[in-house]
């Protein structure tokens, strides 16, 4: 692992972490309010809690929202006001206390047929996003978590290469856990982003976050890393203790 790809930040605790990372939030699409900022939110009760920090404190600062256009990494097959779903759990904490337009809103449609959901999401992507030079989809910011096992989205250690890999920008995945049907944004997708910003939090993934360091580690995660050129990892320090 190139050290120079990793921007890695510790927090005192999980409260201080998504504090700080709200406030960065914020201050980082104030810094482009003048032109669309593409966002994809993660799902997860960390993201939970850093979405509604930052809803709290954009209400405080009376942010406008009016340029920000929200996407998402991945995205449990299930409607979205199931209790499973990464869509309700962000709009309950965010979207609406902050009075996100709809028009603004571009979520993974888990009730649909997991192909016809991927195509669908392909388009809302290639209709909302400008594309680089190798044709992949630019999103200003890619929030996301990472499990046990070293996974981000729900690009998981068992997704077959050809689907993590594939260039489909949006891939149907079998998840280890139930509900196991997902949609996930694939790793050309992550890699294209302007930032990425890792959130790992509980002392249980510290063996994942070292693995995910290693120079030559092979988790997802790990697998994300090698193929950016800067990439934000933050943490608590009660992780590098189980390091």
């Amino acid at each position: 692992m190139n050290a120079d790809s990793i921007d890695l930040e510790s927090f005192s605790t999980t409260d201080a972490m998504v504090s700080e990372l709200a406030k960065c939030w914020i201050t980082r699409m104030n810094d482009r309010r003048h032109r669309p900022f593409r966002v994809a939110l993660s799902g997860g009760r960390v993201a939970a809690r850093f979405q509604q920090q930052a809803g709290q404190l954009a209400i405080q600062q009376r942010f406008d929202w009016t340029a920000i256009e929200f996407f998402w990494g991945d995205e449990r097959c299930v409607p979205p006001d199931h209790s499973d779903s990464n869509f309700r759990a962000a709009n309950e904490a965010l979207l609406i206390p902050c009075g996100i337009p709809n028009g603004q809103i571009h979520r993974l449609r888990g009730e649909l047929n997991p192909l016809e959901g991927a195509r669908f999401a392909m388009e809302e992507l290639a209709r909302c996003c400008p594309l680089n030079e190798e044709g992949w989809p630019i999103l200003d910011l890619v929030f996301l978590g990472m499990g046990e096992d070293g996974h981000v989205a729900s690009l998981f250690p068992n997704t077959p290469t050809n689907q993590a890999y594939s260039r489909d920008w949006v891939i149907p995945v079998i998840g280890p856990k139930p509900p196991p049907q997902r949609l996930s944004l694939t790793y050309g997708v992550l890699a294209a982003a302007r930032e990425v910003w890792v959130l790992a939090s509980g002392a249980d993934k510290g063996p994942a976050l070292a693995a995910s360091l290693a120079k030559n580690g092979n988790t997802p995660l790990a697998q994300l890393l090698k193929k950016r050129g800067k990439t934000l990892v933050a943490t608590e320090k009660s992780l590098f203790s189980a390091m």
